[in-house]
């Protein structure tokens, strides 16, 4: 094998499997030109056309196919052995992907993450925010933190905040004039807050356990938004019920600014957890879930 064969036939790999001249060369850090040019004399040592080409597409030929198929197991192999060498370094090192949502941003991410990344110079964190659920493989995540409810059951999980409560609040304004709920049921009469989940584009439920059995509603309301602030700022101005976490609304109860309604149906539920699909993780990621995880007591 001439030197540099390898380096091209990775290259091949990646374009075979992003089917993109552009997409391959960003992921390699090359301009698409060059790219091109280094998969046509892959071609001309080999003898054999690689790679289907047309002004909007690429994609692999018979032949490619053939190839890439063989070669992939092995450039596993050496990806995995690379990956590796890390247990060795003195530091972890690499880049972390990560999936969330924005509570689990604003209450684990924000107050850690930044320790971390000066605890650790040599590693790269990318954060995606969304409320939909990812698939971390073909999205192509090392890790999500979600609440622990949602997580699937063939995750290695591993808790990074404390079980959560949600409530159900409003002002002394809002309540002037009409009657507290005492059922669920009784949301039918009153004006509530709703959240609009972005990747699905369902309402999100209000949840509460009845009789101990947990019950999912959905709430009439004059507001729908898809950002906690501008629903927590309506709250709090008196247009409706909110349905808020329990600590981010203390303070506002102790002082009697908001009062908590239905509190015998809102019971705790799992917090944030960090999930992975596989109990073998890089150093990088290990020194993350060390720097996140959370100890009841």
């Amino acid at each position: 094998m001439r030197r540099g064969d390898l380096d091209d036939l990775a290259a091949f790999a990646t374009v075979a499997r992003a089917r993109s001249f552009t997409r391959a060369a960003a992921e390699l850090g090359l301009s698409p030109s060059a790219l091109s040019h280094a998969m046509k004399a892959l071609e001309t040592r080999l003898g054999v056309r690689l790679l289907a080409r047309t002004t909007r597409s690429v994609a692999p030929t018979p032949a490619g196919d053939l190839l890439l198929r063989s070669i992939e197991p092995a450039l596993a192999g050496v990806a995995h052995g690379l990956a590796a060498l890390a247990d060795w370094r003195d530091a972890p090192s690499g880049t972390v992907r990560l999936t969330t949502f924005g509570y689990a941003a604003r209450t684990i991410l924000a107050p850690r993450l930044p320790r971390f990344l000066l605890d650790h110079p040599d590693v790269s964190v990318e954060v995606i925010v969304e409320d939909r659920l990812i698939d971390l493989v073909a999205g192509g995540f090392d890790a999500g933190i979600r609440l622990g409810e949602t997580v699937q059951r063939d995750m290695v999980v591993v808790p990074v905040g404390p079980p959560l409560r949600t409530v159900v609040v409003g002002t002394p304004s809002y309540f002037a004039g009409r009657s507290l709920p005492q059922t669920p049921d009784d949301l039918a009469d009153h004006r509530c807050v709703n959240y609009r989940l972005l990747g699905g584009g369902g309402l999100l439920p209000w949840e509460f356990s009845v009789d101990g059995r947990e019950t999912r509603m959905k709430v009439p309301g004059q507001l729908i938004v898809t950002d906690e602030v501008l629903a927590a700022a309506a709250t709090r101005a008196g247009a409706g019920l909110g349905y808020m976490m329990e600590h981010d609304v203390a303070d506002e109860l102790a002082a009697g600014t908001l009062v908590q309604v239905l509190a015998a149906f809102c019971t705790p539920y799992p917090g944030c957890q960090l999930y992975y699909p596989d109990r073998r993780v890089s150093p990088a990621l290990r020194a993350l879930i060390d720097a996140l995880r959370w100890e009841s007591g």
